[in-house]
């Protein structure tokens, strides 16, 4: 992976972790372990899905970069279709408390949006490959 690639997960993943860390230990002070373990799911759902998501969108920005913004809109409508397909499957779950699992589903997930826009805006990404001459030899 790239530096620019690995910068810009990083700069995702640590956000969205501090937040995850503090839902964590906010549900398990208002509602118990169950609350904590909740929290904790919620947290590595989210982790893992939107950091496939970015892997799986950069490589099509590398490969295919004429599809990459299509890409993306159908990778995060994708994504949020599948938390909430987790939300419903889980929603008369007894192995953790669904409200902390939600809530905290619901602020990693704009915490990493909020981040990688961020991390994007501030990325200095060159959009014109130097390389390139557009000459046709």
């Amino acid at each position: 992976m790239p530096s620019n690639d690995a910068r810009i997960l990083l700069h995702t993943i640590v956000p969205t972790a501090v937040v995850g860390a503090v839902a964590t230990v906010v549900s398990g002070v208002v509602a118990g372990g169950k609350g904590a373990i909740g929290a904790v799911v919620g947290t590595l759902l989210v982790i893992l899905f939107m950091g496939v998501g970015q892997v799986v969108l950069q490589r099509t920005a590398k490969s295919l970069p004429h599809l990459f913004q299509a890409m993306g809109l159908m990778l995060y409508t994708a994504q949020l279709l599948v938390l909430f397909i987790f939300l419903a499957l889980l929603k008369d779950t007894t192995l953790f408390d669904f409200k902390a699992f939600a809530f905290t589903l619901l602020a990693t997930t704009v915490v990493w949006v909020a981040a990688q826009a961020r991390a994007y805006m501030k990325a200095k990404i060159a959009y014109i490959d130097p390389g390139n001459t557009g000459s046709k030899s």
